[in-house]
């Protein structure tokens, strides 16, 4: 807090969580002057009847954790082949709409000397009978966007906790039905944000919560990435789900993996929250030219409009007075980036810099640097290295997709469960973080107007807590 050193917040955590002060006041004491500040309360809900908050709630013990797996495409076989190799975790059923995937899916499992998932697959009801079973823990859910909130509600009413791929749905009132519905049953629903598990966007996190970067005032992600091959691939998006999605939205469709890992360094939901967010897009050019220049005129592309605009920025300001810009664009030709940079008093990081470091980022911050020069940033990043890279850096590196974070992603959700810890992201964040989505279309339509941002906690995200900045644990041995 502002009148807190960072260290200090970091042993008001560790002795306030140890002892249980924090639940009776210790950390609300230090964050109640924050709701003051704010201009006007937050918009939120009421909670119904039977609903209660599932902030550090932690998981029941799972001696093992069995997942079952909705969508089997580019994403989903692949997870599904990671959730299998994490110590005490099996993927005990699999489904898809088209049955031939998740016999594939099954058979490679069986192949690499996994047990043999069972098989669900031929309708867009499938899902639903392998929610039924009694064997499946944690739902993965990999489908296209526009089922994920659908799916996602149903495996909580199941009494399954959730994981979710990005989003975790695209409106409002889907947001806060997923929120009120983990509420009401008890379990927990996850963004699958692996991109908050990488190794530099966690000793990021490490570098902030301890004061490296003074008060942080500001910090800028997003999810900058050309798709525009694979947009037009007739194979890698079934269906053409994906460019769809550009023929109908004019959102900031896919802003969580730069936005989440800012939102944690500055403790979004956990002593600050996110107010008010603008959006602008430029015209929609980029997908537009190159069917152009590339795709056959008889390709049935050639029947769509594209609407939404090539890049879409957000930005949002805090209770706190810190500025986020989060950014998405998948249409213009470009290097891939996720940008991750932090800024405040005494420095700033940057991500993504190229050749400026081994390790991808550059960094200058006082009393260390000065001349205006940039220096790289491994020797912070050994430093302030996460635990879990520690632990588990290798066995990532062996195992996992996008430079070992689905690993890490993975392995962190089983040892929760089987642990029986406090997710480090929940519903929560899940919807905060998703909530740019509708929020964009509705700047967007009123000419870049800001618009408030829901509390989602509903009162809550003035306490202090851990999150993705976790004390070193243990993943139970394996009998």
């Amino acid at each position: 807090m502002p009148d807190i050193p960072a260290v200090s917040r970091r042993l008001l955590l560790g002795g306030a969580l140890a002892t249980g002060a924090l639940a009776a006041g210790v950390g609300t004491a230090h964050a109640a002057p924050l709701a003051q500040a704010g201009a006007a309360p937050a918009p939120t809900r009421r909670r119904r009847p039977g609903q209660k908050s599932m902030i550090d709630v932690p998981f029941d013990v799972h001696k093992t954790v069995r997942v079952g797996v909705i969508g089997l495409g580019q994403r989903g076989s692949g997870m599904s082949e990671g959730w299998s190799v994490v110590p005490g975790c099996t993927v005990t059923a699999v489904c898809d709409i088209r049955e031939d995937r998740a016999r594939r899916t099954a058979d490679r499992l069986a192949a690499n000397g996994k047990p043999r998932p069972a098989e669900y697959g031929g309708s867009d009801a499938s899902y639903a009978q392998m929610l039924r079973r009694d064997d499946v823990d944690l739902v993965y859910i990999a489908t296209p966007w526009e089922f994920h909130y659908r799916q996602g509600k149903d495996a909580l009413l199941a009494g399954k906790h959730v994981i979710v791929e990005l989003p975790i749905a695209t409106e409002l009132d889907e947001l806060w039905d997923l929120v009120d519905t983990s509420e009401r049953t008890r379990r927990h629903l996850i963004l699958s944000e692996n991109c908050s598990y990488g190794r530099n966007e966690l000793a990021m996190l490490k570098m902030s919560h301890e004061g490296l970067f003074g008060d942080v005032t500001n910090g800028h992600g997003g999810y900058l990435h050309d798709l525009r091959a694979l947009l037009f691939s007739d194979t890698y998006y079934t269906d053409a789900w994906r460019r769809l999605w550009h023929t109908r939205s004019t959102a900031s469709f896919y802003p969580m993996h730069g936005l989440a890992p800012i939102a944690a360094a500055m403790d979004i939901n956990r002593g600050d929250r996110m107010t008010v967010l603008r959006a602008t897009a430029t015209e929609p050019k980029g997908l537009a030219d190159y069917r152009e220049r590339f795709i056959p005129k008889s390709h049935p592309s050639w029947k769509e409009t594209y609407v939404n605009g090539d890049l879409v920025t957000c930005l949002i300001d805090t209770d706190r007075g810190r500025v986020i810009r989060a950014e998405h664009d998948v249409s213009s030709p470009r290097p891939y980036s996720r940008i991750n940079s932090l800024a405040g008093s005494r420095g700033i990081f940057e991500d993504y810099a190229g050749v400026m470091a081994t390790s991808g980022g550059r960094i200058y911050v006082e009393p260390d640097h000065s001349g205006h020069a940039w220096k790289p940033f491994d020797t912070y990043r050994k430093e302030f290295d996460h635990w879990l890279w520690k632990k588990i850096g290798d066995d990532a590196a062996d195992n996992g997709g996008h430079g070992g974070m689905d690993y890490v992603l993975q392995w962190r959700t089983v040892q929760l469960m089987r642990a029986g810890l406090v997710p480090d992201i929940d519903v929560y964040d899940s919807a905060a973080w998703c909530a740019p989505i509708p929020l964009s279309v509705k700047s967007l339509a009123a000419g870049g107007r800001p618009v408030e941002v829901p509390d989602f906690t509903r009162g809550s995200w003035v306490n202090l807590r851990l999150g993705l900045d976790s004390r070193t644990s243990e993943m139970p041995p394996v009998a």
